[in-house]
């Protein structure tokens, strides 16, 4: 029994096709097949990549994306760019 626990792998329990999943059997970056001996490295709990570039690679896509977003964002707001990311002193100037 111990020999079929050891040998089983998480592809093998999988469904097919379950939407909202993604597929572990392919990089999400580069498509690339993911081999069962080699190491998977993960995003974002479920999201499988080949190597630790193409990871990175999409970390870096997504935080790109996430910086776009956050300018369509800004012409709403009352802060000038130039003081965004600024660290808050706290001090309020008081006219008399």
């Amino acid at each position: 029994m111990a020999a079929s626990v050891a040998s089983s792998f998480f592809f093998d329990d999988e469904p097919a096709g379950d939407r909202g999943m993604a597929a572990m059997d392919a990089c999400a970056l580069c498509a690339k097949p993911l081999a069962r001996e080699k190491d998977i490295f993960m995003y974002r709990g479920d999201t499988p990549f080949c190597s630790d570039e193409c990871r990175h690679k999409q970390i870096r896509d997504d935080a790109v994306c996430e910086r776009h977003a956050a300018r369509r964002l800004r012409p709403y707001s009352s802060v000038p760019e130039s003081l965004l990311g600024q660290p808050v002193s706290g001090e309020v100037s008081v006219g008399s």
